[in-house]
């Protein structure tokens, strides 16, 4: 089935031929307003929600890698070791800085 329609933006109106003559269907301004309000609405949120999605791929490539960080701490130069406690047989130290101003 084929058929010709002729919209009328002024007036909301839209002409369809049929069978038996022409078809109008009409809309009130409030609803016509309203689904305008709904496309845009619709249409933020999509917009939105691909930014937010090439946002979140840059953060990800800008994030530092948390496996990589483990372990990986070096003491500078000009730090010594010092063992927190002598009585203990886990024998942990800690590294202090000698470079420091006497202030």
């Amino acid at each position: 089935m084929k058929f010709m329609a002729v919209p009328n933006y002024t007036y909301l109106k839209l002409k369809i031929l049929g069978s038996s003559g022409v078809i109008t269907i009409g809309i009130s301004f409030q609803r016509a307003y309203e689904c305008e309000v709904e496309c845009y609405d619709h249409a933020a949120a999509i917009v939105a929600s691909g930014q937010l999605a090439a946002i979140k791929k840059e953060v990800i490539k800008e994030a530092p890698k948390p496996k990589k960080l483990i372990g990986s701490f070096e003491p500078t130069e000009g730090s010594k070791e010092v063992l927190i406690d002598s009585g203990s047989p886990d024998s942990k130290v800690v590294h202090i800085g000698t470079t420091l101003s006497p202030k």
